[in-house]
């Protein structure tokens, strides 16, 4: 979902709004969207959340009051959050945030689906995998 097509709109204002948990993003072509720091977080580009290949996902658990505690600008192509739990390996590119605001309904669809499946919540976190053959960062 990472990238930077050229041509593509980018971000006229970026605007964290901590108390409802949101990422105001207006773009160039006048697209607006509030993207919830939590869908942000659960659909991370980072190899601890994408893994390094297809399949190799992991389901992000309890992440419903995840909150951004900073966002910092990554060149003229992205931001990195760095979410209350810990995660800051995620680099957020422009093209990334127009997809999430975009496909926010179907993304939150998959994602339930996920969790409905894995018997898990947005609420509870699952207890760690294995270690063995994991990467290393912050979850």
């Amino acid at each position: 979902m990472a990238g930077l097509t050229p041509g593509a709109p980018v971000p006229k204002t970026i605007t964290l709004h901590g108390r409802t948990r949101r990422l105001e993003v207006v773009f160039s072509d006048g697209a607006q969207f509030l993207i919830p720091f939590e869908l942000m977080r659960v659909f991370s580009p980072s190899a601890e959340v994408q893994g390094h290949g297809p399949g190799q996902e992991t389901l992000q658990t309890g992440k419903r009051e995840v909150g951004i505690e900073s966002l910092s600008p990554v060149g003229n192509y992205a931001v990195q959050p760095r979410f209350s739990d810990g995660h800051d390996s995620g680099i957020f590119s422009w093209d990334l945030l127009y997809e999430l605001g975009s496909r926010q309904a179907e993304l939150w669809a998959d994602y339930e689906a996920r969790l409905a499946a894995a018997g898990a919540s947005r609420d509870v976190a699952m207890p760690p995998a294995s270690a063995a053959g994991g990467c290393s960062g912050h979850g």
